[in-house]
């Protein structure tokens, strides 16, 4: 069943916040006094939706945001908070909320947001597609991911002759409004350029972005003994070779583990020197509900760092959990 944790502080406003739940709500609801507890119940399975206050003691809702990321625990945060100043509200969007509502909660503003936020159906019914994804599928995906990346990091390693830090993939169900909050580690001030490339197999299909901080170029053309002015054609080069390496070694990677065979089509420049936001609201359009993984590349001794990207469609999902059936199994 779909569970809602309510975190506040206060026993009133908790049980206000419940109470403005839509009466015919099949729900299960648990309550929180703090982030600590609502992180415990989330880590258990229990909370889907969150709807969090942001000023509490021990652990407070900003807190609970931070760990929530740090942990990449899949639950769908809506704040409910009284601070309505204007900053507040786009400090919790940037850590990953999904909404926020102000306190005291008006239960038809609160059925709003969550039709809005395709959590409720306009029947009332739980969305069919904000169920959250599966642990043990999670840490399948996790597993097959780190041994495709482990692939492409040696890849760029022996070409650039660095050593790769490789990431730990994060693996989330989402929507495509969501992608920016993937991505909200990296400096909202730095610019970016990305190449996305799409593929395609039998019963799985998708789409890979190659995101290049501009502030990599500099590094990356020493590293790869570019002689004389890094300019945008240059820098166009380094970017497409870095998505080349990473993108088709590491769908080469997931596709001999899922025995399949992968085409790739023509890599699609995103746009250089944009901010990241631009650049996936420009492109928002082409994804739905999506499996994402994102891995973040860096090399050791230098300011580098690359975010890879692969979209699945939510339909591939089917074809690939029945390729890794065995995994799933063994979990």
């Amino acid at each position: 069943m779909f569970s809602v944790v309510v975190c506040d502080d206060s026993l009133v406003a908790r049980k206000q916040v419940a109470k403005s739940l839509p009466q015919d709500w099949q729900v299960s609801v648990h309550f929180a006094k703090h982030g600590g507890e609502a992180l415990a119940l989330i880590r258990q399975g229990k909370g889907h939706l969150l709807l969090l206050d942001l000023n509490m003691p021990i652990v407070d809702g900003y807190e609970t945001l931070t760990a929530i990321r740090e942990e990449q625990l899949s639950v769908t945060t809506i704040v409910v908070s009284g601070d309505i100043q204007p900053e507040a509200h786009e400090r919790v969007t940037a850590m990953g909320a999904t909404d926020f509502i102000q306190k005291p909660v008006n239960p038809d503003i609160l059925k709003k947001t969550l039709i809005a936020n395709r959590i409720l159906t306009e029947d009332g019914e739980t969305h069919p597609q904000s169920a959250s994804l599966d642990p043990a599928i999670r840490d399948c995906y996790q597993e097959i991911t780190n041994i495709a990346m482990g692939r492409a990091g040696d890849h760029l390693a022996r070409i650039m002759n660095v050593f790769v830090h490789l990431p730990i993939p994060n693996v989330n169900l989402i929507e495509v409004s969501e992608l920016h909050m993937m991505l909200s580690d990296i400096d909202s001030h730095e610019e970016v350029s990305a190449v996305c490339q799409g593929f395609l197999g039998p019963g799985v299909r998708g789409e890979a972005l190659c995101i290049l901080s501009d502030s990599s170029f500099e590094d990356v053309a020493r590293i790869l003994n570019v002689q004389g002015e890094v300019d945008d054609r240059i820098q166009l080069e380094l970017l497409m070779d870095a998505a080349s390496i990473l993108i088709g070694t590491c769908l080469t990677g997931l596709a001999e583990q899922l025995d399949i065979n992968f085409s790739q089509g023509h890599p699609v420049v995103l746009g250089q020197h944009r901010a990241i936001t631009d650049i996936i609201t420009a492109n928002s359009l082409k994804w739905r509900r999506t499996l994402a993984i994102e891995l973040s590349y860096g090399l050791e001794g230098y300011n580098v760092r690359c975010d890879l990207i692969l979209l699945f469609t939510e339909d591939s999902m089917d074809t690939m959990n029945a390729k890794l059936a065995h995994l799933l199994e063994d979990m």
